[in-house]
């Protein structure tokens, strides 16, 4: 499958000075089969370890750090010719093996110029735990965070490339095109399923929605085994009822986070740091709540107000129990719970993109979903509808208090300008930050 973090990893490859890179995500994302192919596809030879599996090669970490002596021990164990200019090592699943996470800083200030790609999934749940006999090698890597596949990727997989090249050029156009009963199709398609790499792989081989359903139960699953897996007992009752309250969050209207819904009586002081471990895990994305929208907006973020969306649409639907049908063939979707879904998606779609999401609500009624600063410098407010019914008074008065040179609103209608609002499609939410 496509993805473009292969791009950044190209980037990284054509550097002059290259610090080891370290590749972190959600486990099941594609991070692993991402790497191997890049290493398969740009030199000679790749040694890869993986450090979850084989304590012979934890093992090479025991000793002292020296880049040189844990490059030809991993070439025996491997049986791997290593020539630096041609051989990318892949240290995958690195969270396993503090020390080995601590190597990268060898490598980086070592004489041989190595190239390193390290993988860690839970990477920053567990970075806290390493303790005295490792540390993490601050300022001597560089990092990128891999997340599920957004609407693109999904569509590069469904071979539907010449229908993203449409969207484009309709986008820059803003004049709606004949393609956008197909292009709804493929995003009702792409909620259901979601961007797990295995859900999306059963799905466009056979448009098996069993295949689906059984991938995204068992990785929501191994989720919760993780918690367990990288947390203490305690710690791990918390998180898993922060985890669980995650769809009565989302189901509330203003969907703003609230600790009562974790366990009555709860404070923030007993789930900040459960939330926090979900945060740093990769499996929810948090929402700051602002209170002006003006520039910069990191400066007026609400203390302790926030929203937390769910880092896959898929998995979302799978823990709603939703019958994938009804998502994808039903134009209505699922009532009551098709505006938390869509608004799930436009997240993702930013986050993906490089775009930090904002929320703003005035000291009345009024909020808007999502704002966001563009590269530019502009404020972008967005309203996200799930339907084509976009009358929004919280829109309008972000407008009238802090007139944003762009205002969006995102729903099933297609691209056009009404009443001054940019009208931008669903499916077209990836294009935002452009």
């Amino acid at each position: 499958m496509e993805r473009k973090i292969v791009k950044s990893l190209e980037e990284w490859k054509l550097r002059p000075v290259r610090k080891p890179l370290l590749l972190q995500g959600a486990r099941q994302v594609g991070k692993t089969y991402s790497v191997l192919e890049f290493g398969r596809t740009h030199y000679r030879n790749t040694l890869y370890v993986s450090l979850e599996d084989s304590r012979d090669y934890a093992a090479v970490f025991d000793r002292d750090l020296d880049p040189d002596r844990i490059v030809a021990e991993l070439a025996v164990l491997t049986g791997q010719s290593v020539k630096v200019e041609d051989t990318l090592i892949v240290l995958d699943e690195v969270q396993a093996v503090p020390r080995a996470l601590t190597s990268l800083k060898y490598f980086a200030e070592g004489a041989t110029p190595y190239q390193v790609i390290a993988t860690g999934s839970l990477l920053g749940a567990t970075v806290q735990q390493i303790g005295p006999a490792a540390s993490f090698p601050v300022g001597k890597v560089e990092m990128l965070t891999m997340r599920p596949m957004d609407f693109e990727e999904f569509c590069w997989a469904l071979d539907q490339t010449p229908l993203l090249d449409a969207i484009e050029e309709a986008a820059s156009a803003n004049a709606g095109g004949v393609f956008h009963e197909k292009a709804l199709d493929l995003y009702r398609q792409y909620l259901a399923v979601g961007g797990m790499p295995e859900a999306v792989a059963a799905f466009s081989s056979q448009v098996d929605l069993n295949a689906v359903l059984v991938t995204q139960s068992r990785l929501n699953h191994a989720c919760i085994a993780d918690m367990a897996k990288y947390a203490s007992p305690p710690e791990t009752a918390r998180i898993l009822a922060a985890w669980a309250s995650l769809p009565a969050q989302l189901a509330k209207e203003n969907r703003r986070f609230q600790y009562s819904l974790v366990r009555p009586g709860a404070r923030a002081s007993q789930y900040e740091w459960a939330i926090q471990w979900l945060v740093s895990a990769g499996l929810v994305t948090p929402v700051a709540m602002i209170d002006t929208g003006r520039l910069p907006l990191a400066a007026h973020v609400q203390p302790g107000a926030f929203k937390l969306y769910m880092y896959d649409t898929g998995l979302l639907s799978d823990r709603l129990e939703i019958p994938l049908e009804r998502l994808i063939y039903s134009t209505a979707m699922v009532s009551g719970f098709a505006g938390p879904l869509t608004e799930n998606y436009v997240v993702q779609a930013l986050v993906a993109n490089g775009i930090t999401p904002y929320s703003w609500a005035s000291p009345g009624k009024a909020e808007v979903d999502i704002v966001y600063q563009s590269r530019s410098g502009d404020i972008v407010p967005v309203e996200v509808k799930a339907g084509d019914n976009v009358r929004s008074k919280s829109l309008a008065r972000f407008v009238e208090l802090y007139h944003p040179p762009l205002a969006v609103r995102v729903s099933t209608k297609n691209f056009g300008l009404e009443n001054g609002l940019r009208s931008v499609p669903v499916y077209a939410a990836h294009l935002l930050g452009r």
